[in-house]
This record gives C-alpha cells, sequence and structure tokens, in this order.
C-alpha cells in the first residue's frame, strides 16, 4: 500500500479503536434496550441512578429513530430502528470506507460523520434538556462521533494532497 504512506501514522489505529469501541457500545445499548423490553425490571450496568440511567434514555421516544420518524411513521415501522442499531450501522460503514483510499469514500466518510456530530448534538440536547439524565454509553459514543470526524477530516485533507502530487 503504497499510496498510504501520505496519511497520518495513527489514522489507521485510531480508526479500528474509535469503530471497535462504538461498535461495542452500540451493541451494548441494543442489548440494555431488548433486555429492558422483555423484562421492565431489568437493570443495566450502566444504571447507576436515577438521572443516571441509560437504559431510560434507551427506551424513551428518542431512543428509536431519533424520536423523529415516529412523527412521521408508526411506531413499528421497520424504519423505526433503535438509535444503536443506526450506530451499529454508522460504525460499520466508518471501518468498510476507511479501507478505502479513494477521494469519493474519504469524502463518504466525512459527510457521515458530520450527520453523526449533528445527531449527537441533538440526543445530547435532548439528554440534558428534555431527559435530564446522563448516559454514559451516549456520551462515549457522542466523543467516538467527534474523535471520527476529526480522524476523517485528517484522512479527507492527507488523500486529497496525494492525489494531487500523483494526479
Amino acid at each position: 500500500m503504497a499510496a498510504a504512506k501520505g496519511l497520518p501514522s495513527w489514522e489507521r489505529k485510531a480508526r479500528i479503536s474509535l469503530v471497535l469501541l462504538g461498535l461495542v457500545l452500540s451493541v451494548y445499548a441494543l442489548h440494555v434496550e431488548l433486555s429492558r423490553e422483555r423484562d421492565p425490571d431489568y437493570r443495566a450496568m450502566c444504571d447507576l441512578g436515577e438521572s443516571v440511567s441509560c437504559s431510560k434514555v434507551f427506551t424513551s421516544r428518542w431512543g428509536r429513530g431519533f424520536g423523529l420518524v415516529q412523527l412521521f411513521l408508526a411506531n413499528d415501522s421497520i424504519l423505526n430502528q433503535p438509535n444503536s442499531v443506526l450506530g451499529i450501522l454508522f460504525y460499520t460503514l466508518q471501518m468498510g470506507l476507511g479501507m478505502s483510499l479513494s477521494k469519493k469514500a474519504a469524502l463518504a466518510l466525512v459527510l457521515s460523520s458530520w450527520v453523526s456530530v449533528a445527531g449527537s448534538i441533538y440526543l445530547a440536547s435532548i439528554l440534558a434538556f428534555v431527559l435530564g439524565d446522563f448516559c454514559m454509553v451516549c456520551v462515549s459514543t457522542y466523543i467516538i462521533n467527534f474523535a471520527l470526524l476529526y480522524t476523517n477530516m485528517k484522512r479527507k485533507t492527507a488523500i486529497d494532497g496525494m492525489k494531487e502530487k500523483t494526479g
């Protein structure tokens, strides 16, 4: 991979670490939500108190489709998925596109990261101002999303520079 020499040396390890951590947190969030649906008395490891409860957040109306899909479609619509499923898809996309050195893949990484950051800011606002809760899993994914945006912007700059030198 001679073309990869222009990428920041930390980029690949950072991407893999961030994506794997994001995937683990998203799968855990899905597990908590599904467990809570089956057993309303289920207590997740991230439920530390009345105002520090991830399961309260995951099972709220904003835990599915960002609380927006249900405004247009039925609650049981196939498109009204848990946010954690969207996270799993996002982190999988980040890993897959991260294997390509094309300009289009780099642009898709940056654009999808901007969408995830916008979603993170929206959900953080809901968390703080509507639910009045602190969700460690949620906040951790928000931080990961910002870190992926930074990583993807550095990658895009490097790939754009490599293509100009070789093209």
